[in-house]
């Protein structure tokens, strides 16, 4: 595998060349030890005729045969060590498993390492995965909308992410849903999402900030009030709706998903009815007010 912009960290060179010397002394032994090997063979099959013959003693035949065995052994204790002292030099080669971008290496040339010792870190960008997390009523809106596997598969597949980044700025490549965590975290009562986004030119590193956003369902002619317009109250929502006769109302309302800076309310307030944005706090019902048109950047 390749490391892209890549710190590289080895071992010193002095070591490489001394476990490279090893190396190739244990090759010369090892030609030795099969040259040897075939002596033995021939001097076995020379002699084997002639100790038949009476023209040789037995003793002599005997002799090389365990000559033979003898040469046998070495070769296979000779390749043993090679095959050691191959595992030896290849320790001296680093490699990254993925393909990726290393971070700043941790060791310099001259440290002892070890099969424990971290030279570095190599994250794998493209795609990179970007975590988010959505509220368990935000979970439970999706399944109850997509009430079977089949469907939020399907669902799932659909979404189409965005990620906008730390400077306000939007990331100009897609996203694609990728998973859902397996648990509701009980502190936060949040559930861990996942997309992944192509990241070609490694323009998102591990550790960014940015907000993801995409569009889970469209609702048709949904009645949406300012967020700050909604107060809450011992787990009640309450909105100020100013009538005909500019007279404050305080309505207990049902709020639904929030969507930017609105809130979806779903039962309370009817279309065209004004409510209150500024100064909620201090309208009472009953109340008498004058009205002042809300400004978008209000």
């Amino acid at each position: 595998m390749k490391v892209r912009w890549s710190t590289r960290t080895r071992c010193s060179s002095k070591s490489i060349r001394v476990l490279s010397r090893q190396y190739l002394t244990k090759r010369r032994q090892l030609a030795q030890a099969e040259a040897q090997l075939g002596k033995t063979q021939l001097d076995v099959q020379r002699d084997t005729p002639l100790a038949k013959e009476k023209a040789i003693a037995q003793s002599q035949l005997d002799n090389d045969i365990q000559a033979n065995l003898a040469a046998k052994a070495t070769v296979q204790a000779d390749k043993a060590a090679v095959e050691q002292a191959e595992i030896n030099l290849e320790f001296t080669n680093v490699r990254s498993l993925i393909d990726g971008v290393a971070g700043i290496a941790t060791g310099q040339v001259g440290n002892l390492v070890g099969s424990q010792t971290v030279l570095t870190t190599v994250s794998q960008l493209d795609p990179i995965k970007a975590y988010f997390v959505a509220s368990e009523q935000q979970y439970l809106a999706f399944v109850q909308r997509n009430p079977t596997v089949a469907s939020r598969e399907k669902t799932e597949r659909e979404l189409v992410l965005e990620l906008v980044l730390a400077d306000g700025s939007t990331y100009p490549k897609k996203g694609k849903f990728y998973a859902v965590d397996r648990h509701v975290d009980a502190q936060t009562g949040a559930i861990r999402l996942a997309g992944i986004f192509p990241n070609l030119d490694n323009v998102l590193r591990p550790g960014q900030y940015g907000r993801v956003r995409f569009v889970s369902y469209i609702r048709p002619a949904a009645l949406l009030v300012p967020q700050r317009a909604v107060t809450e109250l011992q787990g009640t929502y309450q909105v100020a709706v100013v009538g005909s006769d500019d007279k404050v109302s305080i309505r207990t309302v049902q709020v639904g998903e929030r969507t930017g800076p609105m809130w979806i309310i779903e039962q309370g307030v009817k279309p065209g009815e004004r409510v209150v944005v500024e100064g909620v706090q201090k309208v009472r019902d009953g109340m008498a007010v004058k009205i002042a048109t809300a400004t978008a950047s209000m």
